[in-house]
């Protein structure tokens, strides 16, 4: 439930703005802009950066330039495509872009720089101007769908089609916010309401004024697993509110950050008003602490792990900075005797394998009544074989890679242990490393303990773990 309420755009929304006369403080979600070069790819002002696996991302691009710069950065950082073989990791064509490698000072400087131009954005802008910009960003982002899509799939693994898809779902927040920017409710709206007291008649005393306003700016970090939805939902909101903000995606996927900065900017989003900042798995912890313990910073909105959000909250006290945090899950699925199994198995279809198991809503713990185990699991198994695995630009693939091999190895443990304490592999249980490092099989595990790593933890990857019950009190405790 808090995970769908921090993500629903009425969340968002309220929080991208301040109530000032009556001193109610909510919070805002900022986005940033990169002013600086960020990414070597094939082009022809920069042979010089050009690489094999660079060459290889820009020849598949209707329009490189998204992703293309004039100059290479002298610090960068390999982006990988996870769904690679294992000889183009051990040739190094699994590499398919070099990104600039930015730290603390380069955050500083990113937030300085939102800072300076937020007066302009916050006071010198109207709701209709803003809403118009968040409008022309997604009309250019929907022109731009399938180089987007495609980009989307090399640095994520997920298929093609689910690329596509999340391009649309990512231009609907844009979308939304547009529409909520000019409503009476918006930034520098509000409303007047008669106060709580009375006067000796019984009449209201007086009336409350509440005004909206941007909070200032705002830190943004999203996940590697939406690279487009989550800069949208948090962007979205932010600018229409009128706050300016600095965005660190995910490592693993920052060209997708990049190209929306790039149409951001041609979209009319103003220099400082949207600051990207790009750092590796090394450098992001200096560049997450810069985020939550500078003092500009008034709020910052993180989607991730549970661990990493309490980090960043615990970073955040010293300047009592406003947070949003959708962190992660380990969902139930319940199936009980009476349900129509075929709708079942069709939910847990949908409810797991997407993106390979890797989002922190796909369900992770099947508890299914006994009387209907043996059937529900027969007909999921059946569905689960047909499942046609590879890369995400192959036609017909339903399922890519898991995004890395450290979690690769963590669900290759994870389930050699529900094993060990028990549990029966019904179908797949295997890495699957004819076809890269990083494939494994779509897997179900019934009989399993519910004090192994698989049930506990957050799984994250294509395994469906299922425990039987008998009564719905039992199910549900």
């Amino acid at each position: 439930l808090s995970c769908a309420l921090v993500g629903s755009p009425i969340m968002h929304w309220l929080h991208g703005l301040r109530l000032i006369r009556s001193k109610m403080l909510s919070s805002s979600v900022r986005y940033s802009r990169f002013a600086t070069t960020t990414l070597m790819v094939a082009s022809l002002s920069n042979v010089a950066a050009l690489s094999t696996a660079s060459a290889r991302l820009a020849s598949i691009l209707n329009d490189p330039t998204l992703i293309t710069f004039d100059s290479p950065p002298s610090q960068t950082f390999d982006v990988i495509d996870p769904g690679a073989s294992a000889a183009q990791f051990q040739d190094g064509s699994a590499v398919i872009a070099h990104v600039r490698r930015m730290g603390r000072e380069d955050t500083k400087d990113a937030i300085n720089r939102a800072h300076m131009a937020l007066p302009d954005w916050r006071d010198k802008t109207t709701a209709a101007h803003r809403s118009g910009i968040l409008s022309e960003w997604s009309k250019f982002i929907k022109e731009s769908a399938e180089d987007i899509a495609k980009i989307m799939t090399l640095e994520s693994g997920k298929p093609l089609a689910e690329s596509r898809g999340e391009v649309n779902y990512g231009t609907s927040f844009l979308d939304y916010y547009a529409a909520e920017a000019i409503r009476p409710n918006s930034a520098g709206g509000g409303f007047i309401s008669p106060t709580p007291f009375a006067t000796p008649d019984g009449a209201p005393r007086g009336k409350m004024m509440a005004i909206h306003e941007a909070v200032g700016v705002c830190g943004l970090i999203t996940p590697w697993n939406f690279p487009i939805a989550m800069i949208t939902r948090k962007v979205g909101p932010a600018l229409a509110a009128g706050c300016t903000c600095v965005l660190k995606p995910s490592e693993l996927t920052p060209l997708t950050a990049i190209a929306l900065e790039t149409l951001a900017k041609r979209a009319g989003v103003p220099e400082g008003v949207f600051e990207l900042v790009t750092a590796d798995r090394e450098m992001t912890r200096e560049v997450g602490d810069e985020l939550c313990t500078n003092s500009i910073i008034k709020k910052i909105s993180f989607t991730g792990s549970t661990p990493v959000g309490k980090l960043l909250m615990k970073q955040s006290s010293d300047t009592m900075k406003r947070l949003s945090l959708e962190l992660g899950g380990n969902a139930s699925f319940i199936v009980f005797d009476d349900a129509d199994l075929d709708v079942a198995v069709n939910a847990a279809m949908s409810s797991k394998f997407r993106n390979a198991g890797q989002t922190c809503v796909c369900s992770d713990r099947f508890i299914v009544h006994k009387s209907v185990e043996g059937e529900f699991v027969a007909r999921l198994a059946e569905k689960v074989g047909q499942i046609k695995i590879g890369h995400g630009l192959e036609d017909g693939v339903a399922m890519g890679p898991v995004i890395s091999n450290v979690p690769m190895k963590n669900l290759s443990k994870k389930v050699d242990a529900a094993i060990s304490d028990g549990a029966t592999c019904v179908i797949g249980g295997s890495p699957l490393v004819d076809l890269g490092p990083n494939f494994f099989e779509p897997t179900i595990l019934t009989n399993v303990d519910t004090n192994s790593l698989i049930w506990c933890t957050e799984t994250f990857g294509p395994v469906v773990a299922v425990k039987t019950f008998d009564t719905e009190d039992e199910a549900v405790t």
